[in-house]
């Protein structure tokens, strides 16, 4: 039988590029994102190369639309072995002392309570299949701070403590939680958001760094975590480019 394999903030970026690759690994993919225009694109590029997929409009800010994803998951063509929470997004780059609440708060509800409200949904569906694993793709900045970046440092930090958490929890029950760590990835959007569109702002961060990470590097390591054998528990993976040696210290040419 199909696993099914659920993945949110799909329209795009890592979101995206895993949805693909679980469905290349044999998932059936409900690729969950509030844009169903690229959804069906997705979906129909996923289905074009082989691959089955379902397009699941999902705001993970609201309880109703994450109820909609939780009702389209019991009627899938197979157990949900595997949800990864990938939703989530940073605004702004102010310091705090004059930071934009609204901001703050826009990154805890998608990164922070949008993890929370679509892994509670899920974890009985998780459970049934006898095989569960919760992804949680989470940053380098859930571990370390930077002028400016207090906002989705906190919530990328509160992502990993809602990990470890909830691997405490499940002790004993047959659900793996794994959590994913990359550093400097150059996807379409995310620099485009946290700028709020200002394209030049967005690739000032990449300049001079020859090869950072991209939405497929992520997306690879999603799928090697999944696919272990199940007592194997990734608890959690950090992944960054070459040039980048942490947080603070990125090589540029």
């Amino acid at each position: 039988m199909t696993s099914v394999a659920i993945v949110t903030g799909a329209s795009s970026g890592i979101g995206a590029a895993t949805a693909r690759r679980l469905a290349a690994e044999g998932f059936h993919v409900l690729a969950a994102a509030r844009r169903t225009d690229r959804l069906a694109a997705l979906v129909a590029e996923i289905e074009a190369a082989g691959g089955a997929a379902t397009a699941v409009a999902c705001d993970v800010t609201s309880d109703e639309s994450v109820a909609g994803l939780a009702a389209t998951a019991d009627t899938a063509p197979g157990p949900v072995t595997l949800l990864v929470n990938n939703a989530g997004g940073a605004r702004g780059l102010d310091p705090v002392e004059t930071a934009d609440v609204g901001d703050w708060q826009w990154m805890y509800d998608v990164n922070v309570l949008g993890t929370l409200r679509v892994t509670k949904a899920l974890l009985p569906a998780l459970e049934r299949s006898g095989a569960g694993t919760v992804v949680i793709v989470s940053s380098t900045a859930g571990h370390v701070v930077y002028e400016g970046g207090g906002g989705y440092t906190a919530a990328k930090h509160a992502q990993t403590a809602i990990a470890g958490t909830l691997r405490l929890e499940l002790s004993g029950r047959p659900i793996r939680v794994i959590e994913i760590d990359p550093g400097m990835v150059k996807t379409e959007e995310f620099g485009l958001v946290r700028f709020d569109g200002d394209a030049d702002r967005a690739a000032a961060v990449y300049a001079g760094v020859a090869e950072p990470l991209v939405a497929d590097d992520v997306a690879d390591c999603v799928a090697w975590c999944a696919t272990r054998p199940h007592h194997v528990n990734v608890d959690q993976l950090v992944v960054r480019p070459l040039a980048q040696a942490a947080q603070h210290k990125v090589h540029r040419n």
